[in-house]
């Protein structure tokens, strides 16, 4: 069976599950095949009216009819959701996670043992359908579910498959917050082209598709980025003057220690929303 043969339930109906939703309908998946779950009637009318699915305010009924289950609640309150779900899991349901910070195992341990389950971390971008998610599965995925998770992800970015899972902390730090400092670099150029005398408007949206464009001749040519670098750099020229300033004011280091800051917080939360309270 193929992902358009699966009934798809998502606990949730907030910008992500929204996002999700979107590029599944988007990319040919039937909208009666997915059903949303909610108590705000609000988000519950705003996905519907969107995209046609399915809703339901109440989730252990929008969760026995699922063959795929997708967590899409805020962290500080999956532990209830999952513990309320879990007598209604028998059938066996794929169950996805997109909650930042909570661990395999206490979802295992909420949920209950046995159950195939699949971490992702997406990112915002996916709203665009441009995201980049991080998937990581317990040892009762079959290869099967790993397909059908990448496909189901696929319609909203890209989707690179994780082997541990400490490296969640590297990805929340890479995409999971690294749109905010893109955002703060086309800030900063939008800033610098102002104070240079350029319209506000024009400045944004030139910074916004030079860096639009320079991450598609990344993902396009397969071409280093450092290489691509100096393929801009003329000896001499403007370009070379601008990225010898950024090398002096140690760019690339401050990115590092940023990542870092990010990663280590990221650990930090896992302990805090994965603990039994």
């Amino acid at each position: 069976m193929t992902l358009k043969d699966k009934k798809i339930t998502f606990i949730g109906a907030g910008n992500m599950a929204n996002a999700i939703v979107g590029g599944l309908v988007q990319k040919g998946f039937p909208a009666g095949n997915i059903t949303a779950s909610s108590p705000a009637e609000e988000h519950l009318q705003q996905i519907k009216n969107a995209w046609g699915v399915l809703t339901d305010t109440d989730n252990l009924n929008a969760a026995r009819q699922a063959d795929i289950i997708v967590l899409s609640v805020k962290p500080q309150i999956l532990k209830t959701v999952c513990e309320q779900l879990s007598a209604a899991l028998t059938h066996q349901p794929l169950i996805i996670s997109i909650a930042a910070g909570i661990e395999m195992a206490s979802l295992e341990r909420w949920l209950g043992t046995g159950l195939a389950i699949v971490r992702c971390m997406p990112n915002t971008p996916a709203q665009v359908l441009k995201g980049a998610s991080g998937l990581l599965a317990n040892a009762q995925v079959s290869e099967q579910q790993k397909d059908l998770s990448s496909e189901l992800f696929s319609g909203i970015g890209l989707v690179e498959w994780l082997s541990d899972e400490q490296q969640m902390h590297a990805i929340t730090a890479l995409s999971g917050s690294g749109p905010a400092y893109i955002f703060l670099m086309i800030e900063a150029m939008e800033a610098a082209a102002v104070k240079q005398g350029i319209e506000a408007g024009s400045a944004r949206k030139l910074a916004a598709q030079t860096v639009l464009g320079a991450a598609q001749m990344v993902l396009d040519t397969g071409v280093a980025p450092a290489q691509l670098k100096r393929n801009v750099m003329s000896p001499g020229g403007t370009t070379e003057r601008a990225i010898k300033v950024f090398e002096e004011q140690q760019l690339l280091p401050i990115v590092e220690q940023a990542m870092q800051a990010a990663a280590d917080r990221s650990r930090e939360l896992a302990v805090i929303l994965s603990a039994d309270n």
